[in-house]
């Protein structure tokens, strides 16, 4: 059935954060599109207006209850509701952690260049006496 709610209270952070994301995006496309109906469409008609604005809003209306019927389907609704029953386990880093595993990978990266640089330099001075390049 079209507005049968599946496990309604199941998973409902994640199908509600996911539908407002794609929804979010879909109005940016959704303005986006009325701002390039009113450059190509003469707007100074009613029809033309008409068309500038319903046109996006249908998209709009479209894409929600396509969203609204996609969050309640049972492959859908299952795998979201096992993807947030799975990140409750996640253990986050500290911010301790974070701030030395940053620290150790700013200081491997900064290594890595003057190693290269070096590398370079000499390769550079060695083809440049052998070579005459």
């Amino acid at each position: 059935m079209l507005v049968e709610k599946y496990k309604w209270g199941q998973g409902k952070n994640t199908r509600l954060y996911s539908a407002a994301a794609i929804a979010v995006i879909t109005a940016i496309g959704c303005w986006k599109l009325y701002q390039k109906l009113q450059a190509t469409i003469n707007v100074t008609e009613t029809t033309g207006l008409w068309i500038s604005v319903v046109t996006p809003l249908a998209v709009f209306l479209a894409v929600v209850l396509f969203l609204y019927w996609l969050v309640n389907r049972h492959t859908v609704a299952d795998f979201m509701i096992a993807a947030e029953g799975e990140l409750k386990k996640v253990s986050f880093s500290s911010k301790r952690e974070i701030a030395i595993s940053t620290f150790v990978v700013i200081v491997v990266v900064i290594i890595t260049a003057v190693m290269l640089g070096v590398a370079d330099l000499c390769f550079n001075l060695f083809f440049s006496d052998v070579i005459g390049i």
